[in-house]
């Protein structure tokens, strides 16, 4: 009880300075806790919108492995839906219409997708959905030209009743008028619904009126939906995927598995935010002991024993580890709430009232925030109790042992020689998959070394940045760098914060840098077309295509697709691939390397190429024969013509046959282009691509791009991913500097006395700051070298891991790192404002007297 009175009386005297720690653990548990609320939320949205869109029984055509892409869903006939009416506890059978293959624009060629992603869906009018929406706006459809829009697309995209848009599917553009809007009943989480009449949905999406994508059977009273799946299996036979709602809502769910990545991957975030927040704990508590030698001292002379000591210490922490954590869980739901309304900005309707925030979320965030600072309070909580009665008698903030200061050094740099060791064997893999282990033991390795040796490291560096950085402010710049380097494991562990988020950031630049210009190498190297039209991930409509070909100033145009089909090799075996079937122009467009013929042959008829590790494993060589036995269509078999080099990025491992080959053999299965290249007449690359880019106007779905447009957009996009990441990253840089902060203003409270005889012997108010707001700076560029240092050896070897796979051209990004190097004095410039500020206004006499 003793110990508990002490504890809290010692917490209250300094909760100011603990305040900054408090903020740490703060972040940290709110970003925990934010991520776990915001990806409940979203996976319960999910899962009510699947529950709530299936029926008890739902039958539907066999999924088919491996089929080919035509745009087309798979359907039923019409007679389905009779023969499971007839099934008995069978209380209603209703045809349903949907595709995702559509794309819906509107008169200015603008797309009506959704900004979260998720697909655009075409549906019929019919029983099924009359039932989850309703029509809040105009009529039903009633003809092949009239269509409903959801509500929230409505919203969105400021669409009106009696707008004009165009649904372009598989089979064309067709123009529609929208007549009405229906509402969800219930959120939706950011789908756009083009509505058809039923029987105009089955022949613009299906592409006949005898079809429908799947029949929703209502169980009749007493039957379950287990028991009503097994007769309709029984009766249907084979050839149909019959499920009940929850097989249904499981499968929907696994199909939106992107939650649970986005959910690990900002939690590892967190995770990145906690151990830098550790840091600012371990400094806050080892400053606080040391201030409180001689307190400690006399506590131990008159009879505190050592463990009621570091019971008292580690009271402390586990008391600003519960305010910190809750204060964390109620930010938390806060940041989910935030969070959540930026997705409805993108166009995903979640509900405030819809906040799932699960019993565990608290538990978690309050287990984070309390074990990690009782953890971090560890060590500062055993220095404390070794403090003996004699410190009474001795100034606060004694020196350390030197002792443990070489064996400390000694294991971080065999820890960080160690790591070394593993970045160089990752850097010699021969195998990506056998470097990534070696990389993440040398990640880890030197990761936890540097923290380790920083102290050290200190001692050395500052006083480098001392003389190149400090020695143009005189004697206040020397000053400034001996206070940096008077508590070396102090300034490490500062430093290190900062090191961790720094060193992750320069890492990615490289990695991000180097992946972008390897493309543009490549793109430089290998692609001779002029313009690529890229379906972004979808089908070129047959009427887009015909837009391309039809363009006037080119020489060709390239069809390009992906096929599948099962490979049977000349020693028996069999496998499934897809082949890329491409005209033979592409031989031209794509300049490819091989290791046997040329790839110009392999578009011949009855001609092939296979990549270089395919053949070396089944024995392959020009003339060999492999049987094509296509999916859904027919077989034939094709003579290796070619065998191509793997050392590239485009297309690596591809199988090339003519296009003309697969349109024989498959015919109505024959997919639609993936992808189209054009080269232009000489001295007519300009007019040809701004003719282009005019035709695929009402095409917004396609990108339409020529070399210097697609390299942009490839820097773009792994722009957009490297921002991403560092603004996740920029929690665990905020708790770094919220460290910085902390460890000057404690700092200038223990130098109190030292503050007030320089000022007394005419150090001017404007000196102190400056000596203060320096001090600051050198330790932010300390954890800048470390960082970047670290951050370029993990750049260099991940590099060298992606030059396995094609990606050959090292760039080091010396502006960004520049950048950063820069704005890590600014950073400590800006977080010693607060502590300068004090140390000028502190009173000379009293200072002294302190």
């Amino acid at each position: 009880m003793t110990v508990l009175k002490t504890s809290l009386r010692s917490f209250y005297a300094h909760k100011g300075r603990m305040a900054l720690s408090a903020v740490a653990i703060v972040l940290s548990v709110a970003f925990v806790c934010g991520t776990l609320v915001f990806s409940d939320t979203m996976s319960s949205t999910f899962d009510r919108f699947f529950g709530r869109t299936s029926s008890d029984v739902t039958v539907a055509a066999e999924e088919e492995e491996h089929r080919q892409q035509t745009g087309v869903p798979r359907t039923l006939s019409e007679d389905v839906v009779e023969r499971v009416a007839a099934v008995e506890g069978v209380a209603g059978a209703h045809p349903a219409v949907e595709s995702t293959d559509l794309t819906v624009v509107d008169a200015a060629n603008e797309n009506l997708d959704s900004d979260s992603g998720a697909p655009t869906i075409g549906a019929d009018w019919g029983p099924v959905n009359q039932r989850l929406m309703e029509l809040v706006e105009g009529r039903e459809p009633a003809g092949a030209d009239e269509v409903l829009v959801d509500a929230d697309t409505a919203e969105r995209r400021d669409v009106a009743v009696g707008d004009a848009l165009t649904a372009v599917t598989a089979a064309g553009s067709h123009a529609v008028t929208v007549v009405g809007v229906a509402e969800f009943e219930g959120s939706n989480p950011g789908v756009a619904y083009l509505l058809f009449e039923p029987t105009a949905a089955r022949a613009t999406l299906l592409g006949a009126p005898d079809l429908v994508s799947s029949v929703a059977v209502d169980a009749a009273d007493g039957v379950s939906d287990a028991e009503l799946k097994s007769r309709i299996a029984e009766e249907l036979g084979g050839g149909f995927e019959v499920n009940t709602r929850e097989e249904n809502r499981k499968e929907a769910m696994e199909e939106v598995g992107f939650l649970d990545v986005l959910r690990y991957a900002m939690l590892g975030f967190a995770g990145i935010a906690v151990l830098v927040g550790i840091f600012l704990i371990v400094n806050t508590f080892s400053m606080l002991v040391a201030q409180r030698t001689r307190e400690i001292g006399l506590m131990r002379a008159i009879g505190t024993s050592r463990r009621q000591i570091n019971r008292s210490v580690l009271v402390e922490a586990l008391l600003l580890g519960v305010v910190g954590s809750a204060l964390g869980v109620a930010a938390g739901i806060g940041l989910a709430a935030l969070m959540l309304r930026g997705m409805s900005a993108m166009g995903m309707n979640v509900e405030g009232t819809s906040l799932t925030v699960a019993a565990t979320t608290p538990a978690i965030g309050m287990a984070v925030g309390v074990v990690s600072t009782v953890l971090a309070a560890w060590l500062p909580a055993r220095r404390a109790s070794r403090v003996s009665p004699m410190a009474a008698l001795r100034e606060a903030g004694t020196p350390g042992d030197a002792r443990a200061g070489r064996v400390r050094a000694a294991f971080g740099l065999l820890l960080t020689g160690g790591g070394a060791a593993a970045l160089g064997m990752a850097a010699a893999a021969d195998e990506a998959s056998d470097g990534s282990a070696f990389l993440a033991l040398g990640l880890l390795g030197t990761l936890v070394g540097a923290v380790v040796a920083a102290p050290v490291l200190a001692s050395w560096i500052v006083r480098v940045l001392n003389a190149l950085v400090l020695g143009v402010f005189g004697p206040v710049g020397r000053l400034a760098g001996r206070n940096a380097r008077r508590n070396p494991r102090r300034t490490g562990a500062t430093a290190s914060a900062l090191m961790i988020g720094l060193a992750l950031v320069s890492g990615l630049a490289v990695v991000g840098s180097s992946a972008v210009a390897s493309a543009s190498d490549q793109l430089d190297r290998t692609v001779g077309a002029d313009f690529i039209v890229d379906s972004r991930g979808q089908s070129i409509v047959e009427e887009a295509a015909d837009v391309v070909r039809e363009t006037p100033g080119l020489t060709h145009v390239t069809d390009y697709t992906g096929v599948w089909a099962t490979l049977t090799t000349p020693d028996g075996a069999e496998r499934d691939e897809e082949l890329v079937a491409a005209s033979p122009t592409y031989a031209g467009d794509l300049v490819s390397e091989t290791v046997e013929g040329e790839l110009a042959d392999a578009f011949a008829p009855g001609a092939m190429s296979v990549p270089e590790t395919f053949a070396e494993e089944r024995g392959l060589s020009l003339g060999d024969t492999v049987r094509v036995d296509f999916t859904g269509g027919g077989s034939t078999e094709l003579t290796v013509a070619a065998v191509t080099s793997e050392d590239t990025v485009i297309d690596q491992g591809a199988m090339y046959l003519g296009i003309d080959t697969a349109r024989e053999l498959l015919g109505a299965e024959m997919p639609n282009n993936i992808a189209m290249f054009a080269k232009a007449e000489d001295g007519q690359e300009e007019a040809a691509y701004a003719a282009l880019k005019e035709r695929m106007e009402r095409f917004p779905q396609y990108d339409v791009a020529n070399q210097a447009d697609y390299k942009q957009q490839l820097e773009d996009e792994i722009g957009a991913l490297l921002n991403l990441v560092y603004a996740l990253l920029a929690l665990a840089i905020l708790v770094a500097v919220l460290g910085v902060v902390n460890t000057l203003a404690l700092s200038v409270i223990e130098r109190t006395r030292e503050i007030g005889l320089m000022r007394a012997i005419g150090l001017s108010r404007r000196q102190l700051r400056r000596m203060v707001r320096l001090e600051s700076v050198v330790i932010a560029l300390f954890g800048a070298v470390l960082g970047l240092g670290l951050g370029m050896a993990w750049g260099l070897t991940s590099q060298r891991l992606l030059e396995l796979s094609g990606f050959r051209v090292l760039e080091i990004p010396w502006s960004t790192l520049a950048v950063v190097f820069v704005g890590s004095a600014v950073v400590g410039l800006v977080a010693a404002l607060m502590p300068a500020f004090r140390a000028g206004r502190m009173n000379v006499l009293r200072a002294i007297a302190d």
